[in-house]
């Protein structure tokens, strides 16, 4: 499973790191983290387009994410390493927020929270179909991340 959410995140996330460069100021994730992924061979074709709101929830616009979201997911995109050992674990959507899916569509990834000691409440969802889903209230609302202005 984290294989295929790799693999998705490298396909989305190549094309949306276009989008980071020359607008976050993100810089580059030192080697503090501790868990990896695994690495593939190849990475699949970037998609045609950038994703749209096709969920219906509120969108933000990726250079509207924090910084932690932005690196969090070029972390992402490059496959690891991931600072949290449950980066990447299936997110089975209990509180319905998300769209219906069978378990194993959604993947969670941790957004480091500054001053916090834990995991904290932020987090990035992915979908295996491109879809990418933010929260900053630990699964109660989210949001919808968009390359353009859609709202």
């Amino acid at each position: 499973m984290i294989l295929r959410c790799a693999r998705l995140g490298l396909a989305l996330l190549a094309g949306l790191s276009l989008l980071l460069t020359g607008c976050s100021g993100a810089g580059t994730v030192t080697g503090t983290g501790t868990a990896t992924a695994p690495r593939t061979a190849a990475a699949p074709a970037v998609p045609s387009r950038a994703p749209t709101a096709s969920s219906g929830l509120r969108t933000v616009r990726l250079a509207e994410l924090p910084p932690e979201a932005r690196r969090t997911l070029a972390l992402i995109a490059d496959g690891g390493p991931f600072p949290y050992a449950k980066d990447g674990a299936v997110f089975a959507n209990f509180e319905r927020v998300l769209p219906q899916r069978r378990r194993g569509y959604y993947h969670e990834y941790t957004v480091r929270t500054p001053g916090e000691r834990d995991r904290g409440a932020r987090r990035i969802v992915t979908g295996r179909g491109g879809e990418i889903y933010y929260t900053d209230d630990h699964y109660e609302s989210f949001r919808e991340v968009v390359a353009d202005a859609a709202r």
